[in-house]
């Protein structure tokens, strides 16, 4: 084995730093009760659960990870520094969100017993690795890496309660599908602006997304008091955190964005738009869109994250009250998005999709 140079073991040390990085946008590694998980009764959707098993069991991406002819070099030395450093910024966020989910789904098919739930979990964790490990090697081409079993050890926890993890990683997982559809499709029309070959694998990559996205609308199916009365509320809270986390870490993307030829404010709502579609399945209400209040909402969050991330530069006593001050004025965004009338929806008797996009 090949010793590291100075600047690999240096950008192989910031990159694993990225990924243990804690913060309000970056990806999270959770934990939550597998004891409750493992007591769901799967029987209320037993005929749609077997076929989604069988689905999985069939392992269709099986052989679809690995690098082939279609995989074009990259001369990540003479990218913009500006692009190298948001495209690595995509791609160990992306690596660190799906490795959070096999590292989750991995620990619930290690501590339970319900033969349904941990036969899911474990394919489930199966294709999580996959991808994560996909972007492993792709970082490694530019000379650095994400350190997977330090990152185990090192990266905080979050506890949520086995609800909170459904509604979160239902759509961690459909918000992921429509990312990666529609850039795919756009990449399609658009292929000059493809600047890195994994894009090419987007495809049947985010259709591992839809399905595990299917396997928590089941397992909400499970019970009705998941999608009805006050837990609304919670549903409702996690749609605006998840759309408005996407919006502020997208407009921290310029270059990236700019090197695929996407208009920022466009995808980001129509990646809204399908996840909005997509969630109907499951979920009785939707974000209203369409209120100008909503894009002003936007707007005013990712200012007030802008104006955080300024002041945590600017370090001292006026950057921690900056910093507050700017904590304080997202809060409020977040809370305006939030107050803003929901539509009502009714779920389909039978909640199961396929890709439509």
């Amino acid at each position: 084995m090949n010793a590291q140079s100075p600047i690999e073991a240096a950008n192989a040390l910031d990159t694993n730093a990225m990924a243990q990085e804690t913060t309000l946008l970056n990806p999270r590694f959770y934990t939550t009760d597998f004891d409750e998980m493992d007591k769901i009764d799967v029987s209320p959707v037993r005929e749609e659960w077997d076929r989604l098993i069988a689905q999985m069991r069939s392992d269709p991406n099986k052989n679809h990870f690995k690098k082939t002819a279609d995989w074009d070099e990259v001369d990540w030395e003479n990218m913009e520094p500006g692009l190298k450093a948001e495209a690595i910024d995509f791609l160990v966020s992306s690596l660190t969100a799906e490795f959070s989910g096999c590292v989750l789904y991995k620990e619930m098919k290690r501590r339970g017993t319900n033969k349904d739930i941990c036969e899911l979990f474990g394919f489930m964790s199966r294709d999580e690795a996959r991808h994560a490990g996909f972007i492993n090697d792709a970082l490694r081409e530019a000379g650095i890496g994400v350190n997977l079993g330090f990152l185990t050890k090192a990266k905080k926890y979050t506890y949520f309660k086995p609800k909170f993890i459904y509604y979160a990683t239902y759509l961690s997982e459909k918000i992921g599908y429509a990312r990666y559809i529609t850039i795919y499709r756009h990449l399609e029309k658009h292929p000059e602006y493809r600047f890195h070959p994994i894009f090419k694998w987007f495809k049947e990559w985010c259709n591992d997304e839809f399905s595990h996205g299917e396997a928590f609308a089941l397992l909400m199916k499970t019970d009705p008091k998941l999608t009805s009365g006050r837990n609304k509320l919670w549903i409702k809270f996690f749609l605006v955190a998840v759309f408005g986390t996407m919006w502020v870490r997208d407009h921290a993307r310029h270059r990236f964005h700019d090197a695929l030829g996407i208009d920022i404010d466009w995808y980001d709502q129509e990646v809204f738009r399908k996840t909005t579609e997509i969630s109907k399945q499951i979920f009785p209400l939707e974000l209203d869109m369409e209120n100008p209040r909503w894009r002003r909402g936007l707007e005013k969050l990712n200012d007030a994250f802008v104006a955080m991330e300024k002041a945590h530069k600017r370090g001292g006593i006026a950057g921690r009250i900056g910093k507050t001050l700017a904590g304080a004025r997202a809060g409020l965004a977040f809370a305006g998005l939030y107050l803003i009338p929901s539509k009502s929806s009714t779920p389909p008797a039978d909640p199961r999709l396929v890709p439509a996009y």
